[in-house]
């Protein structure tokens, strides 16, 4: 299914010396309220000759490749017309003014969703008290529903106006075209009822109340935008993560060999410049001079450091571990590793934009029909039975039974309960397009270091050579490797310490570059290094060899020049590794390790947990390219991963899970986030997000069947506006309650916290 990473390393897109790029501009919308409005402005772009526009609602930005000769003034003008105010901008991450502008507007729709929710219930209580006993009104009550309702029907409820006549500005409808109306007719037709038509205190007129049907539709559809403008905020966190990775500032050598300090960004091709133990590497380049071991996990995924030394390349983002290196930069700005990271992570966030919801993709024909309705209702009333009221009840109980509350709170709900529900198990998801994708998944990409793995380097075996006792042998290595700042030395000194208690002393420590380390213990010298072939017995080098094959780090502990024995270590595979594996490949899904790793760490894990299908050696550029290839063959790819150098793969898959003990990178780009280290989460996540789909598409038929078969019977005056509002006030309950079985399934964690014979077992002992 998946062709192997050396024999697509050439032709991996974004690869080194690929100059085939189509021109393309980024473009920051403004004004979009919903999935309509961004499908709007990408129609509005793609009409214009040689343009080819992606618009993302989440990010607010359009991606579009544009032919030669078509300027970007045009592109701003054709937006602008739409209804909406675009930019051209030059970078992938979103600028200061930006966010701090979405965190102002976060704020301000938290300030209004609270007016209306705290004043919703007395409104509402009042309204129908009031309605039904018109004995209880007492002097001066129609002043306080105004004061109750103006607060939530002008203030909190304003964006929806604001968009509504935008959008009519430019002679098109949107949702929050219905739902102004809605409030408006609404809220006038109380105040005309309770001020004229039942002024008295007890009169037992035809003044009804209707209050309660604005103030719920704002507050409930003040809840949906606030989430969604809560997610559009965390989706450039990604790009934001991966920016933080790279250096801000780098020591460079002139040409008469003295340091300056320079930003970063401004490294140029050619430039040499120094990088220290602890410091990050600023761009990609070659090293000149010195050696040095480098922690490529971030960008690579390797779970053991690199030494280094003239010649060899090194990428920006990596972080120097030990000694001292003089490099020169070869690859800058967007063309580095990182740079190209932060393209796929851009690109495929773009592409996201695919997935909107029904309701949205429906709304250019729903809102339009239902004014069309009412307003057709409104005219046959008036020519068949001329009574005002009559009239204006049946055409206002059309737009107040089709206001879309229910359409709005399909999905919201759904997964406000789920969110809930899903804490309980340590998972979280962020949008509906986790939910889609967990339906059609069929493959599974696995990172290993640090997802299937723990992360870090532990001792797993003791060789010794013959004669040589066990503990003498960790006794002196973790003497000697106390000093070493190398994880593979802090690994055996805290093998040793837990194992031993109190290490002895260790005189003249020396780091070896490249190979190890040496010192004096008791008075011996104790040399610590790499397998040198030839140099160990036959017996002792055939298991040191074996442990190599298994993927193990094997070094050797001399004490003079005789070679005493050999330490192997390896990054622990977690606990619940096997049973996850096991538990997704009986859901029917195909699971494949992929790791930067080497071949034999990478066949080592492998085995271990039951996987067959293994790519080894896989950068971070090239983890999308599999991605991107099992979707070219029709396959529904999801990725597990927890490093920045998964980041990529993470927001290109359809499903992106993240281990939410990984890098802020990987967790921002994922679409569903592991909080747990328990792998068996994965398939609970994957579960749970299954049973949200099928409440949320449950919610929207529901409220689709109810629209349908209401608006008629509002129409012909079967259903006056209370009762309408009742009626639509009853829909969004069955949308929230339906959403609440949610919180009464069996938790996921039982579904998968054991191996499938347990269950299996348990489930015989059941019957």
């Amino acid at each position: 299914m998946i062709v192997s990473a050396a024999e697509r390393r050439s032709a991996t897109p974004g690869a080194a010396g690929d100059t085939q790029t189509p021109e393309r501009l980024q473009l920051a919308v403004d004004g979009m309220t919903c999935g309509a409005c961004a499908a709007r402005v990408e129609r509005v772009l793609n009409r214009i000759d040689g343009v080819s526009a992606q618009v993302n609602y989440a990010t607010e930005r359009a991606a579009v490749a544009v032919a030669p000769g078509v300027e970007a003034e045009r592109l701003l003008h054709a937006v602008d017309a739409a209804g909406y105010h675009a930019r051209v901008i030059d970078s992938p991450l979103p600028a200061a003014e930006q966010e701090a502008e979405q965190t102002r507007r976060l704020r301000t729709l938290k300030h209004r969703l609270i007016v209306a929710a705290v004043l919703f219930m007395p409104i509402c209580d009042l309204s129908i008290l009031l309605s039904i006993y018109p004995s209880l009104r007492l002097a001066g009550w129609q002043w306080l529903m105004v004061a109750l309702t103006a607060p939530v029907v002008t203030w909190a409820a304003w964006p929806f106006y604001a968009a509504a006549i935008r959008a009519a500005r430019h002679r098109t409808t949107t949702m929050d075209t219905l739902v102004s109306l809605g409030i408006i007719a609404a809220t006038g037709w109380s105040i005309y009822a309770i001020f004229w038509l039942d002024a008295g205190p007890h009169a037992h007129g035809s003044g009804d109340i209707y209050l309660d049907v604005p103030a719920g539709v704002t507050a409930f559809l003040l809840a949906g935008r606030y989430f969604e403008a809560w997610s559009r905020r965390r989706s450039g966190n990604a790009l934001r993560a991966l920016a933080e990775v790279a250096a801000r500032d780098v020591t460079v050598l002139d040409a008469d060999g003295v340091e300056h300090r320079r930003a970063a960004a401004a490294l140029t091709v050619g430039d040499r410049f120094v990088v220290r133990p602890g410091e990050t590497i600023a761009t990609d380049g070659e090293v000149v001079s010195g050696s040095a071991a480098l922690d490529r996990g971030a960008m690579t995924g390797e779970s053991e450091p690199v030494e280094v030394g003239p010649g060899d390349e090194v990428l920006g983002g990596t972080v120097s571990e030990t000694g001292r290196v003089v490099v020169r930069a070869t690859r800058v700005g967007r063309d580095t590793q990182l740079g190209r990271m932060l393209a796929l992570v851009e690109q495929a966030q773009n592409e996201k934009a695919a997935v909107q919801r029904l309701a949205d993709r429906i709304s250019g024909v729903f809102v339009p029909t239902v004014i069309v309705i009412a307003a057709a209702t409104l005219a046959a009333w008036l020519l068949t039975d001329g009574a005002t009221t009559d009239t204006f009840n049946a055409a206002l109980s059309v737009l107040i039974i089709a206001c879309p509350c229910a359409l709005g709170l399909a999905t919201p709900a759904a997964l406000f309960v789920a969110m809930w529900r899903a804490a309980d198990d340590g998972i979280f998801f962020k949008d509906y397009r986790a939910l889609e994708a967990s339906r059609s998944i069929d493959t599974v990409l696995l990172d290993k270091t640090g997802t299937l793995t723990e992360g870090r380097m532990a001792l797993h075996e003791v060789i010794c050579a013959a004669g040589v006792d066990e503990d003498e042998l960790l006794r002196l290595a973790g003497a000697v490797e106390t000093a070493s700042e190398h994880p593979v030395g802090r690994a055996i000194a805290a093998a040793a310490a837990q194992r031993l208690g109190a290490l002895p002393d260790v005189d003249g420590f020396v780091t070896l570059p490249g190979t190890g380390a040496r010192g004096d213990v008791d008075g011996v010298e104790v040399r610590i290094g790499r397998v040198a072939p030839g140099e160990l017995p036959a017996a002792l080098q055939r298991r040191c060899a074996q442990a190599a094959a298994d993927g193990r780090t094997v070094v050797v502990v001399h004490r003079g020049v005789e070679p005493i024995g050999a330490l192997s270590l390896t990054d622990a595979i977690r606990p619940s590794a096997a049973p996850a594996v096991s538990e997704l490949t009986e859901l029917g899904l195909h699971c494949v390790l992929v790791t930067g790793d080497n071949e034999a760490t990478a066949q080592a894990v492998a085995r271990a947990i039951g996987i067959d299908d293994v790519r080894a050696g896989v950068l971070p550029t090239e983890k999308v390219a599999l991605i991107r290839e099992a979707q070219a063959e029709g396959h529904s790819v999801a990725m597990v991963g927890d490093g920045i150098n998964d980041a990529p793969a993470l927001a290109c898959a359809d499903l992106g899970l993240a281990i939410g003990s990984g890098t802020d990178a990987a967790i921002n780009a994922g679409d569903l986030i592991v909080l747990r280290d328990d792998l068996t989460t994965v398939t609970a996540a994957i579960s749970l997000a299954r049973r949200t789909l099928r409440i949320i598409r449950e919610n929207l038929a529901w409220a689709f069947v109810y629209n349908l078969a209401a608006i008629p019977l509002a129409a012909v005056g079967l259903l006056d506006p209370l009762i309408a509002g009742g009626a639509m006030a009853l829909s969004s309950c069955f949308v929230v309650y339906n959403s609440s079985r949610l919180r009464r399934t069996e938790p996921a964690a039982a579904v998968t916290a054991e191996p499938a014979l347990a269950r299996q077992a348990a489930v015989a002992d059941a019957g």
